[in-house]
């Protein structure tokens, strides 16, 4: 994801800590995203965009990019460890992860933050309401924009595919707003416990420690 749009998404996110305290990620429910009616064109594209079978293969334009990639790799594989102790689950849940994430336009740091507030990693962890896998996507999803085959929705790519492409879908339904993106992901539309929550947990899995002032997060 380019450096500008992590930024703004950095910058706007912090002002749901200055207009409201932290609260515990354990009283914040998962998943619970909201049908809502969508236009033709919106779902036509959200449709589209998790049909596409790409296998998460990067592309780098320079040795320099692929090689800080790898360290991403190294340094986020060992932060997980503990929650992924396979090895090779890890890695190719990183790969994944990565992938989705700047397919999407979104932080990786952000995604991981959102995976660990919605499930813990666990990739068949099913919510109180009932959403599936990693990004606890509601399956009323795989209805509206996919085959109608909710089990899919605990195959790693397709569930952080889903998970990616809806925040993406929220983020320009809202205008950037990450706030109120993430409250419709969550399906706590204006509340802070839940951006709050991810905020906390976006820190923990940033890559380089940017320095400089606090980003803001407008709840407007």
């Amino acid at each position: 994801m380019p450096c500008g749009r992590s930024s703004s998404f950095k910058r706007l996110l912090w002002a749901a800590i200055l207009a409201a305290p932290l609260c515990c990620v354990a009283l914040v429910h998962a998943g619970n995203q909201k049908e809502e009616a969508l236009a033709d064109s919106v779902r036509i594209a959200l449709s589209r965009a998790i049909t596409d079978a790409a296998p998460p293969k990067p592309q780098f334009d320079d040795i320099n990019a692929r090689i800080k990639h790898l360290h991403w790799l190294g340094e986020m594989s060992a932060r997980l460890k503990k929650k992924l102790p396979d090895a090779q689950v890890r890695l190719e849940f990183l790969r994944t992860a990565w992938y989705e994430a700047t397919r999407a336009g979104l932080d990786p740091a952000l995604v991981l933050g959102l995976i660990q507030v919605e499930s813990a990693f666990r990739k068949y962890a099913v919510s109180p309401v009932g959403a599936h896998g990693y990004m606890q996507v509601m399956p009323f999803w795989s209805r509206v924009i996919g085959d109608g085959d909710r089990s899919k929705l605990f195959h790693m790519q397709t569930n952080l595919r889903y998970g990616c492409s809806i925040l993406r879908m929220y983020l320009d339904m809202e205008r950037g707003n990450l706030y109120l993106a993430l409250g419709r992901y969550n399906g706590s539309r204006g509340r802070p416990e839940y951006p709050n929550a991810v905020l906390a947990a976006w820190k923990k899995w940033e890559y380089h420690h940017a320095s400089g002032d606090a980003p803001v997060l407008s709840q407007k």
